[in-house]
């Protein structure tokens, strides 16, 4: 069963000085969190994880990793200005985005970040971008068809479909990149890939590792480039439903640790280093988005209103993503009513749960909305003129930061020329 970080009396508490809805995110599972990760992966010298800035674009958790010893990986020009405020530098920034602006590169070689490139038409584009190459750089893999992983008794299971995704190069296109890379001057390579998104399976980053190690003995043979660190990206997931089964990350890095020992330790690369983006898995457990219930409808069907809206969390509408609701104080009552839960925007798709069991709810009752704490906050956006919500961190004294400030009318209207 999932429980919230958040019983009811600090709910109500924080609702004094913060109006619902809010996303709120739990400090002593994000310090938790990422230290099982660092501890799983600590048999690898290099390691380090970039965390993904888009789940989570918000300064207090950035510095709070940073902290633990993560970087971030940066998509967007904002992006690597939020992370250069935030104190983040170097080698402690991945640069990892499609279809790039030249400010944007330009951007992420002033700070000195690690750029991955998507094309390997954006080699010469960032040569005659920049006027140089810089000597540490990184190229992103996709090998095309289906990934599939483990066998049943339905067959292999495809956890995604990297032949229908716009990003990353061949593996002819890999060998053309590492070499034209080396002709302008590039010393150092790295090489990533993200081949599955959300997989609950200790078995995905072991596998991708093979293919990954696998690839980087070859194209170091093929080249004579210098492979220096792997990056295995995202991909490992939570589990949004209460009847899943959590990853278990010192299981995972054991995995990859054989895939390395097995790979490249005999072809002589035994001291590549291991990166991950692991935004979701740091995140989406450790943040709720809370609620009040402030209407309730009897038609078709039972209705929920709340004021919330997917302007606020928009996964459910877009993905018709799960994510699990808790009534606050009603934890162990019966969830013997069953109910759509939604928020009040012009559209049919804006319901948080459909047809779920839950119990009764009355107006008033704040509900809790779980893990929200990675493409929750950072995906929301003002269709009907909603605003965006604040965002806090319950610290792990129990005390109760503002991160972010909830938008007002003014800050919708800024931009308006009347």
């Amino acid at each position: 069963m999932k429980r919230p970080f958040l019983t009811l009396a600090q709910a109500q508490e924080i609702k004094k000085t913060y109006p619902t809805p809010f996303h709120i995110y739990e400090e002593k599972g994000i310090r938790a969190t990422a230290r099982a990760l660092n501890a799983a992966f600590g048999w690898n010298p290099g390691f380090k994880e970039y965390f993904a800035v888009k789940a989570t674009p918000t300064p207090g958790i950035l510095k709070i990793l940073k902290q633990e010893g993560c970087g971030v990986d940066c998509s967007s020009l904002t992006e690597l200005m939020m992370a250069q405020r935030c104190g983040f530098s170097g080698h402690e920034i991945m640069f990892s985005s499609n279809e790039t602006p030249a400010e944007e590169f330009r951007l992420a070689d002033e700070l000195g970040a690690i750029i991955n490139l998507d094309d390997v038409t954006h080699v010469d584009f960032l040569y005659q971008t920049l006027g140089h190459v810089p000597e540490t750089i990184c190229c992103r893999y996709n090998p095309g068809g289906t990934f599939t992983l483990g066998e049943s008794k339905e067959g292999f299971q495809v956890m995604d479909n990297p032949g229908q995704a716009k990003y990353g190069m061949t593996r002819a296109q890999l060998t053309q990149a590492y070499t034209r890379l080396k002709q302008l001057g590039a010393k150092r390579f790295g090489l990533h890939a993200f081949l599955a998104s959300n997989t609950i399976s200790n078995d995905y980053y072991p596998a991708l590792a093979r293919i990954l190690f696998a690839t980087a003995v070859e194209l170091s043979r093929e080249t004579g480039c210098p492979i220096t660190f792997i990056n295995l990206s995202g991909g490992v997931g939570v589990p949004y439903r209460p009847d899943q089964s959590a990853n278990d990350i010192a299981v995972i890095g054991e995995g990859v640790r054989q895939a390395y020992q097995d790979i490249l330790v005999p072809a002589g690369m035994g001291d590549v280093a291991i990166f991950t983006e692991l935004g979701r898995f740091l995140l989406a457990p450790n943040g709720h988005l809370v609620t009040t219930a402030v209407h309730e409808k009897h038609i078709y069907k039972e209705y929920i209103g709340v004021d919330a809206c997917a302007a606020h969390l928009m996964r459910p509408a877009i993905y018709g993503a799960y994510h699990h609701i808790t009534v606050l104080g009603k934890e162990d009552a019966p969830c013997d009513q069953v109910y759509d839960v939604v928020g009040s925007l012009c559209e049919n798709s804006d319901k948080f749960a459909i047809d779920r069991p839950l119990p009764r709810i009355d107006r008033g009752d704040i509900l809790v909305i779980h893990d929200t704490g990675a493409h929750g906050f950072s995906m929301g956006y003002n269709y009907n003129g909603k605003l965006r919500s604040s965002e806090l961190l319950l610290r792990e004294d129990g005390s109760v930061e503002l991160l972010r400030r909830a938008e007002t009318p003014e800050d919708y209207f800024a931009t308006l020329v009347w």
